[in-house]
C-alpha cells in the first residue's frame, strides 16, 4: 500500500510510513521472548480503543522485520487485524533501536537472552568484528555472558542472582567475535559451577526458600572482599574461584540466621 516519506527532524534521515498486511511483517531472531501477560493487556487496550499505535520495522534481504512492538504485532494478529500501520527505519539503526525498546523493559534473564541473539547474529554476519564494538550494542558485557549460559546450559538460570557481583568483573574481550564466543562459553560454564556450588550450599543447609540463594552468595562474597564492596580488582576466573571457595568454607555460624534477611 502507498505511503509517504518524510525526514528525521533531528539526525536528519528518511523514514517512511506505510499500511501493509500484517502477514508480511517477521520478528528477528534476535527479539526477546515475548510476555503473554503484556499481550493480553494490550489485546484489552485495543478492544477498548483500537490500535493506534505505528510499531517500527526495517526491511533486509527482501523481508519486513519489526525491532520495536512485537508484542503490539502479536496482540493485533490475535485480533485479527489484516492491516497494520508502520514505520520504516534504515536498517543500520536497527541495533542501535533496540535498546530504547519501552514497550517492555527487559529484566536481567529477558536481556541477557536478547543480547546472546544479537551476539550470535553478529558472529554470522561480521565474525572478524572485535567483541569490544559490542560496547556500542550491548550496556554491559556480564550480559553476554548470562545469555550464554540461558541460551546454551539451563534456561532458568537466575542471571540477577549473579548481576551485582559479575558487573564487577566481566568485560568486553579484545577478540574477534569467532574467538571471542568460545572465552564467552568457558566463562559461563567458570559461573555456572559457582552457581551449582550456591545450591550444594542451599541443600546442606536444608533450605526450601530460593531467595536464600542469594544471601549464601553474598555472605560469600562478603567473606572474600567485605561488606559493599565497589570494586574487585581480581580477574574473572580468579575472582570467580575465591567466592567458589569461599562457599566451600562458610560454617553454620555465619550462615546463622539468614533467613530474617528474607521477607516472607
Amino acid at each position: 500500500m502507498e505511503g509517504f516519506k518524510y525526514k528525521e527532524p533531528i539526525k536528519g534521515y528518511e523514514l517512511e510510513f506505510k499500511l501493509i498486511p500484517i502477514n508480511e511483517i517477521h520478528i528477528p531472531p534476535f527479539q526477546r521472548d515475548p510476555s503473554e501477560s503484556l499481550i493480553k493487556k494490550l489485546i484489552l487496550s485495543m478492544e477498548k480503543i483500537g490500535y493506534i499505535h505505528p510499531i517500527i520495522v526495517y526491511e533486509d534481504e527482501g523481508k519486513t522485520f519489526v525491532i520495536d512492538g512485537q508484542h503490539r504485532l502479536i496482540a493485533a494478529k490475535e485480533l485479527g487485524v489484516d492491516v497494520i500501520p508502520v514505520i520504516y527505519i534504515p536498517k543500520e539503526l536497527v541495533y542501535n533501536l533496540m535498546e530504547f525498546n519501552t514497550e517492555k523493559p527487559p529484566n536481567v534473564k529477558e536481556k541477557s537472552a536478547q543480547v546472546y541473539r544479537l551476539y550470535r547474529k553478529f558472529v554470522e554476519d561480521r565474525p572478524d568484528m572485535e567483541e569490544s564494538e559490542l560496547s556500542f550494542y550491548v550496556d554491559e558485557p556480564q550480559y553476554i555472558t548470562f545469555g550464554f549460559i540461558i541460551e546454551e546450559i539451563n534456561k532458568r538460570f537466575p542471571a540477577s542472582l549473579f548481576n551485582n557481583f559479575i558487573k564487577k568483573v566481566d568485560e568486553f574481550l579484545s577478540l574477534k567475535l569467532e574467538d571471542a564466543q568460545e572465552e564467552r562459553r568457558r566463562r559461563a560454564k567458570a559461573l555456572y559451577e559457582l552457581y551449582e556450588k550456591v545450591n550444594e550450599v542451599y541443600n546442606r543447609l536444608g533450605f526450601t526458600n530460593a531467595l536464600l540463594k542469594g544471601e549464601i552468595l553474598r555472605k560469600a562474597i562478603q567473606k572474600v572482599y567485605g561488606k559493599n564492596v565497589r570494586k574487585i580488582e581480581d580477574d574473572y576466573y580468579t575472582a570467580i574461584k575465591k567466592v567458589k571457595e569461599a562457599l566451600d568454607s562458610l560454617t553454620d555460624e555465619e550462615l546463622a540466621g539468614i533467613e530474617d534477611n528474607i521477607n516472607f
